[in-house]
């Protein structure tokens, strides 16, 4: 294991190293700790590049009360898939007079120019992003003044499930047989499937597992039913036994493949990133859905709000100050991941994401990584 560790941590794309506490070694918020709270009566929205889904839907209601508890208005936006809608969204809120905005899955060919680009003509307008990544027309990867960037522990996540599959054939490891995997991915997407290949893709290098081929959806506004048509041509394909497990980089693609899965009448065993009720819900029907590696979604957008306000305060020193807070590249945020499994999940009676707490590993509901200060604390008081 810790020779896989040492292999992750040179296959993400940054290499980061975590910082426990401001430089300062406190809590510094230029002990504004106060009794005020800077952001309220501020106007802050939630941009999503890809189209609505339970998860991203779980974020937007987190997003939206938690910025409302400081005194906020919030809005959600998806843009469809749609890189010209992004861009127009993010153009529109910033000449609307927003204070703040959350943006999310920029692409990675252009995020860097086009936000630095905004900026520059809106200067008091502060942005974080989610799985966007920076880089300049070389691939060069780059940062942006005062914006601070949130992903999941998209390596991790992605390892975390093939240890689950090698887990299954415990045979194989004793004779150094590598596990058969159909892969669902799809490559220079978005940048969280590519974190996530990373994490992958060291098993393959160790040659512990055989990738036999990749398959994704091709409609992506409809990606569920989509899924389930590749999945079930893909699939028919292959004989009895060929395919030992079906590794997901999304829990929507996961439930197509799922669906698929139980049309054809097959047992193969399959995994996924994320996790909503309609997952759980077909996990617990004890089939083929093994495992979901994930982040707290009803907590996500939690984590995201308080970064942006912190940015609208202007106190960069109490987002430095967060375990999950990277000094290397810089501006740069981390979602600890868990695994669930179905065997947790089918020691409950009726769990959803809302009682998921009940069954899954304390690590789910822990904020303890995520930034705060006095006036923030106050405000978020249960």
């Amino acid at each position: 294991m810790r020779k896989i560790l040492t292999l992750l941590m040179t296959a993400v794309l940054i290499t980061a190293c975590p910082a426990c506490c401001s430089p300062n070694g406190n809590n510094s918020v230029e002990n504004n700790s106060t009794e005020s709270n800077p952001v309220e009566g501020k106007k802050a929205a939630y941009i999503m590049y890809m189209s609505s889904s339970p998860i991203f839907e779980l974020w937007s209601e987190s997003f939206t009360k938690t910025a409302e508890d400081l005194g906020m208005e919030a809005d959600t936006f998806f843009c469809e898939d749609s890189d010209e809608e992004w861009k127009n969204r993010i153009l529109q809120c910033a000449k609307d007079g927003y204070d703040g905005l959350l943006v999310s899955h920029g692409g990675v060919d252009y995020s860097w120019e086009f936000l630095t680009d905004v900026l520059k003509e809106y200067p008091n307008l502060k942005i974080a992003t989610f799985d966007t990544s920076f880089r300049d027309e070389n691939g060069e990867t780059k940062t942006i003044d005062g914006v601070v960037q949130l992903f999941q522990q998209d390596s991790e996540l992605a390892a975390a499930l093939v240890e689950e599959i090698l887990a299954m054939y415990p045979d194989k490891a004793a004779k150094n047989e590598p596990v058969t995997i159909l892969q669902v991915q799809e490559e220079n997407y978005i940048i969280a499937f590519d974190r996530r290949q990373a994490g992958y893709q060291v098993y393959e290098t160790e040659e512990r597992i055989k990738t036999l081929e990749q398959m994704a959806p091709e409609d992506h506004l409809n990606p569920v039913s989509s899924m389930q048509e590749v999945a079930k041509n893909i699939i028919g394909k292959y004989n009895d036994g060929e395919i030992d497990a079906i590794w997901c980089c999304y829990d929507a693609y996961a439930r197509g493949v799922y669906k698929a899965l139980r049309e054809l009448g097959s047992d193969i065993p399959m995994v996924s990133v994320d996790i909503c009720d309609e997952d759980i819900q077909l996990m617990a029907e004890g089939k083929n859905w093994k495992a979901c590696a994930t982040t707290n979604w009803t907590l996500n957008g939690e984590f995201a709000c308080r970064v942006l306000a912190l940015e609208m305060a202007g106190q960069y020193d109490d987002i430095k100050a967060a375990s999950c807070y990277y000094e290397d590249p810089g501006m740069w945020m981390e979602i600890p991941s868990v695994v669930v499994t179905q065997e947790q999940i089918m020691s409950g009676q009726n769990i959803t994401v809302k009682n998921l707490s009940d069954v899954a590993e304390d690590a789910y509901t822990d904020r303890s990584f995520m930034p705060s200060c006095d006036w923030m604390d106050s405000a978020l008081k249960d």
